[in-house]
């Protein structure tokens, strides 16, 4: 694939598109959520080509999964090497190199200086769901603090905690007991419903905590906290910078583990190997996913090797940790260590600087934040009430995929920019280029 940037040949869908999306809406699951018909055929780097030749810049990286860009061919030809020489031995049952070898370079880069072991599943839900099961079995506590406006997963456990949209709980009770969810720390918006300089939202999620453990949940009979150093689904949302430090003193205080669910930002999505880094603060258990393994299936919880002490046949998975996704994580760690974790900060940095004035370029935006190459801008109905804007959300990220750009949103109304960590300067000047060219035509 020779392009750059975006090659647009046809009106969008296209012909061959078309024929696709028949098919699917015939045959697929209709609880799939697809912002816009993009029918993919290939990736290279930034870029995705679709079934009717269109070459897009994909700011969405497959949802923050391939970190290394589309089809890195290290990462490739260590897929091909391992699938030429073994494919499947389930690590459940019997023991291969990269299996160990892997846990090991997890356990070296995972926060922290404790010793860790590592408990291989295939997604970021299995990973939480095997953190919260660790959780219950080394506490011997059943009860479990989570976050509104969360994403922990879909299956029943994960769920359980999951917070961030009605839709994704309607009609699968009763979830899991013994789940509560407290405010997450909103800077721009907060979650008191207090306005200018009256909110503290820190110092009010803290006081909020210890209250219910005073008055409903005795914190005797929690088993951890569970939080996304920056929340992903629920809107790219970054907490003060000594929350985490105050969690994880009453966490400490009460016995109580601290799980950060590094799922979307961990592996270099922050610019740094885990976003919790930028906090200071390590946790007891921490779960990684999405950009692990450059697009293979792969989910692991890390936690203290003290922590991680369940006995043979308490947890399993027959395909977690498969050869094929151990070697293309190998690959996808070396590369992310070599040159894209610094290339994550430098990019970030350089977008965050030309986003900083849109809030008073634009009436929409009401806020831009980011980590690294975490950043979201939130779109407001007006910038007096902060009303959430998820019409005009919709509307900018449906007009970029007609002019070649791939982004999809978070929160109520707010545009998630979360690129492959390969991107170049003049590929996040077109991505925003792009997008400003959007917010403007709206704001026609």
């Amino acid at each position: 694939m020779q392009n750059r940037l975006p090659q647009i040949k046809t009106s969008l869908p296209g012909p061959e598109a078309m024929k696709v999306l028949a098919l699917d809406h015939e045959f697929v699951s209709p609880s799939y959520t697809r912002d816009y018909p993009l029918v993919a055929k290939r990736g290279e780097g930034m870029m995705v080509e679709d079934v009717d030749g269109n070459v897009f810049l994909d700011f969405s990286a497959g949802i923050a999964v391939v970190s290394t860009g589309h089809c890195h061919p290290d990462v490739v030809r260590a897929i091909q090497r391992q699938a030429g020489e073994l494919i499947h031995m389930s690590g459940t049952d019997f023991y291969y190199p990269l299996l160990a070898q892997l846990a090991q370079k997890l356990a070296q880069i995972a926060p922290g200086k404790s010793p860790k072991r590592v408990y291989f599943g295939n997604s970021g839900t299995e990973a939480m769901e095997a953190a919260m099961k660790l959780a219950r079995f080394h506490t011997r506590r059943h009860r479990f603090i989570a976050f509104l406006h969360c994403f922990h997963g879909r299956t029943f456990g994960a769920l359980s905690l999951t917070a961030s949209r009605a839709v994704q709980r309607n009609g699968f009770g009763p979830l899991l007991p013994g789940v509560s969810h407290i405010p997450f720390p909103n800077l721009y918006r907060c979650p008191f419903g207090h306005h200018g300089g009256e909110c503290s939202p820190e110092n009010e999620v803290i006081e909020y905590l210890e209250n219910l453990f005073k008055t409903i949940i005795p914190p005797e009979e929690v088993a951890a906290i569970i939080a996304e150093p920056v929340q992903g689904e629920g809107g790219y949302v970054i907490p003060p910078k000594n929350f985490f430090a105050r969690l994880r003193e009453i966490a400490d205080r009460h016995g109580i583990l601290l799980i950060f669910d590094e799922v979307q930002s961990g592996m270099g999505r922050t610019g740094k190997m885990w976003a919790c880094d930028h906090f200071g603060v390590a946790p007891d258990i921490l779960t990684t996913a999405k950009g692990i393994a450059s697009g293979v299936p792969l989910g692991v919880t890390i936690a203290r090797a003290d922590i991680m002490n369940w006995p043979p046949g308490a947890h399993a998975s027959t395909f977690g940790g498969n050869p094929i996704a151990c070697a293309a994580a190998l690959e996808t760690i070396r590369l992310l260590e070599e040159k894209y974790l610094a290339n994550s900060a430098q990019m970030g940095e350089y977008a965050m600087k030309r986003l900083a004035d849109w809030p008073k370029k634009h009436p929409l935006v009401g806020d831009v934040r980011g980590l690294g190459l975490m950043m979201g801008i939130e779109f407001v109905k007006s910038q007096k009430s902060r009303d959430p804007n998820p019409e005009a959300r919709k509307r900018i990220i449906d007009r970029a995929y007609q002019l070649g750009v791939l982004l999809l949103g978070c929160g109520e109304s707010t545009v998630r920019l979360m690129p492959p960590l390969v991107v170049e300067r003049d590929q996040v000047d077109f991505a925003l280029d792009t997008l400003e060219r959007c917010v403007v035509e709206i704001e026609k």
